[in-house]
């Protein structure tokens, strides 16, 4: 029987047929066994109903990206054939419950095997369970020990009851012996796994832990998807620490709550999506103006509106960069891997206290919820750094002459912060325009003096902040550069790999942080390849429009040319697939060769 390095499993069936739990039992077996997973789902927004589907990627060595491809796809429906269909390939195999009568396509490459889950399941107990069945068939056909199966149904339902566990552990047995003895013996099975036990667990895991880990104590939001779980995990977290977390009434409440915090000292946090960044955008400015230090973190999805709350999108980078009214200073953040998510929010906190401003951490829908393997997270990479908060003394000398000034102008445009209860630190915190002491004014030459201070905060390259603001892959001067952001990250790169393979010299420029965007490390870039493509998540080109004007004034100041930017964009709702990715690159190529 020959081996696999690489394959993918996906299960599909109406939501509330406990799909999601199938697929994250597999997760944690594979993960337990040494493999490297990637787990994408796709559901409804709705508690019940509608289609629902888990697909994972097994294998040996990392894994970055979702594919096209499926090797074994569990029917618990007629809808899951008919929708997942296409992605079947030559050797695949449809575990489908006879109970529907399964029917596959007759160009189908893939062999239909025909199950009776929905009996097997009633047999043991009840229908409900025909996803353990399922589970059981699984195991079987992947070649993996039943034994690590029996060992994570029993810790996720004996919990219920001891009889509820031994039901369900009744139907993975029933599922695998059925499969032993009536399904064709499989012509393959994985590659043994390394042994090895990782972390698995999906971005805003990792937000969440950061989070924590850089001293934040609390944490307001109202709940929104693909945001939700960040506050949920954060309420397990934070009371053991002396921390707060308050679920809102509504986003403004929210990010008004953590400005109050902020102001008081303690490090804060609220995460949302976009419909929530639209109702946060007063306030942010209101941050940006007393000059308090928050973290706010959107991960989007589709849009405007209510959109599409459960589908994959990247259009908020307009709004996160531009959305509040006024000038602002703005730091956001872009990580593109889980364990990015973690090292950026606990770095976001560093910024926030140093810089004393809203930094912004924009996730989206896949880097958020899709669970990926995480080598570790060393917790001694992060460092706390409150920025300068004065002491007793220092505010006592600096108030000695007029009193107290806040908002001292200053060289470097960051001022003197007490926090409240320090003597003689008292001042006034206040959304108009202020003089340096706090109050209100609106002299002119005050407002450019207190307007300039503020913008000269942030730098503007983000080296000068000790940040990565590129994460470049590939030759020195390729003759492709591809440019993304965010979870594009492993789909571009399993890409870059693909073209390579085929003799292509392809580069891979991510941009990890928007602002302040590192345009003149993207201009060596450009500057050096032939051809561009940013390959995003959104109608209207977001970051190629950014990178275009930022990077399009730097190479014509050193008298370069722009290369011609080729716009790949994606916004039905789903993540790229590399092939997508290596098939517009091979287009945009060969059509440039032509002409």
């Amino acid at each position: 029987m020959r081996e696999r390095r690489l394959t993918s499993w996906k299960i599909g069936g109406e939501q509330g047929q406990g799909i999601d739990s199938t697929g994250e039992m597999l997760a944690i077996v594979c993960n337990r066994l040494g493999y490297y997973i990637y787990g994408y789902r796709q559901f409804s927004s709705r508690i019940k109903g509608g289609h629902s589907n888990y697909k994972i990627r097994i294998g040996t060595e990392p894994v970055a990206s979702t594919c096209s491809d499926v090797d074994i796809l569990v029917a618990i429906d007629q809808e899951t054939i008919d929708r997942n269909h296409h992605e079947l390939v030559p050797g695949s195999v449809v575990v489908a419950d006879a109970h529907f009568e399964p029917v596959l396509p007759e160009d189908s490459p893939a062999r239909l095997l025909s199950v009776p889950l929905t009996r097997i399941a009633q047999d043991v107990g009840s229908p409900v369970m025909r996803n353990v069945v399922s589970l059981g068939v699984s195991a079987y056909l992947l070649g993996l020990p039943l034994d690590a199966f029996k060992e994570v149904v029993l810790e996720k339902f004996g919990r219920k009851s001891r009889e509820v566990g031994q039901q369900n552990l009744a139907a993975l047995e029933q599922g695998y012996a059925h499969a032993k003895e009536h399904l064709p013996a499989p012509s393959w099975r994985l590659a043994p796994g390394d042994g090895k036990r990782r972390l698995v667990m999906m971005g805003n895991d990792a937000v969440a832990l950061g989070a924590a880990a850089a001293g934040c104590r609390f944490c307001a939001a109202y709940p929104i998807t693909p945001a939700s779980e960040i506050m949920e995990t954060l309420m397990s977290i934070l009371p053991r620490y002396g921390g707060v977390v308050v679920q809102a009434e509504d986003e403004i409440s929210a990010i008004t709550s953590c400005i109050g915090a902020g102001f008081a000292g303690a490090r804060a946090i609220t995460a949302t999506a976009g419909p929530g960044i639209s109702l946060m955008q007063e306030a942010i400015g209101l941050a940006h103006m007393t000059e308090v230090p928050i973290v706010i973190v959107d991960t989007q999805r589709g849009g405007p509106s209510t959109g599409m709350p459960t589908k994959h999108e990247q259009s908020d980078l307009w709004a996160l960069l531009f959305g509040t009214h006024g000038d602002t200073p703005r730091i956001v953040l872009a990580p593109s891997t889980v364990e990015e998510a973690f090292y950026d929010t606990a770095q976001a906190f560093n910024l926030a206290d140093r810089y004393q401003c809203p930094v912004v951490i924009a996730s989206d829908l896949s880097l958020a919820l899709n669970k990926q393997t995480v080598d570790g997270l060393d917790l001694s990479r992060v460092q706390i750094d409150r920025g300068h908060l004065l002491n007793d003394d220092e505010i006592a000398q600096a108030a000695e002459s007029a009193g107290f000034r806040r908002y001292r102008v200053t060289e470097s445009g960051i001022s003197p912060r007490p926090l409240p209860g320090q003597p003689q630190g008292q001042y006034l915190a206040t959304g108009s325009e202020h003089n340096e002491f706090g109050k209100v004014s609106e002299d002119p030459k005050n407002r450019v003096a207190q307007m300039d201070k503020r913008l000269r905060k942030v730098p503007s390259d983000p080296a000068q902040m000790g940040l990565t603001g590129i994460k470049y892959t590939g030759p020195e001067a390729p003759e492709l550069l591809l440019i993304g952001i965010g979870s594009t990250y492993g789909p571009i790169d399993d890409a870059r790999r693909l073209l390579e393979a085929e003799g292509y010299r392809v580069g891979h420029a991510h941009v990890r942080v928007l602002a302040p965007l590192p345009f003149k490390e993207l201009a060596d870039l450009m500057e050096q390849a032939q051809r561009v493509i940013v390959a995003e998540n959104n109608a209207q080109g977001q970051l190629a429009a950014l990178i275009e004007h930022r990077v399009g004034v730097a190479l014509r100041e050193r008298g370069a040319t722009m290369p011609e930017v080729h716009r790949l964009l994606k916004y039905d709702g789903t993540p790229f697939l590399p092939a997508e990715i290596a098939a517009d690159a091979r287009e945009v190529t060969s059509y440039a060769q032509a002409g």
